[in-house]
């Protein structure tokens, strides 16, 4: 029953985004006034490039304090290696893997294109169903 449960059918799909040639001050700012950790960067295409998370953000404070300059653009402080998960995994094979990673949630994706994301928490509104 589990394996025929998939990711699409829980993920959030209304996201808040960043683009790489946003200014990283902003996209800080946009993380605070939306209360969220993280968040993906996509291009114009809607492909993902990135994720941006709180901790990228401290770096632009190390990086001032060093060089006592603010900001920069989104693509010079984001990881640009970034696990995904497709949209037809299956909810049994994402348990599996949100036991083994550190990661609280992933980019869903579909052909690279940002479709959603899925959360630990999201996993459990799955599981939920089967009580």
């Amino acid at each position: 029953m589990l394996k025929s449960i998939v990711v699409k059918d829980y993920m959030t799909k209304n996201l808040i985004t960043l683009s790489p040639d946003m200014e990283i001050l902003q996209a800080a700012r946009t993380l605070v006034e939306n209360r969220i950790s993280g968040a993906p960067v996509v291009d114009e295409h809607g492909n993902l490039v990135g994720m941006v998370t709180e901790k990228d953000c401290l770096k632009v404070a190390f990086h001032a304090s060093y060089h006592e300059e603010w900001g920069g653009r989104v693509s010079e402080f984001m990881s640009h290696q970034v696990k995904t998960i497709e949209a037809d995994t299956s909810i049994a094979d994402l348990t599996k893997l949100f036991l083994t990673d550190p990661h609280r949630g992933y980019p869903v994706v579909e052909d690279n294109r940002l479709v959603g994301q899925i959360s630990r928490h999201d996993v459990l509104r799955a599981l939920e169903t089967l009580w």
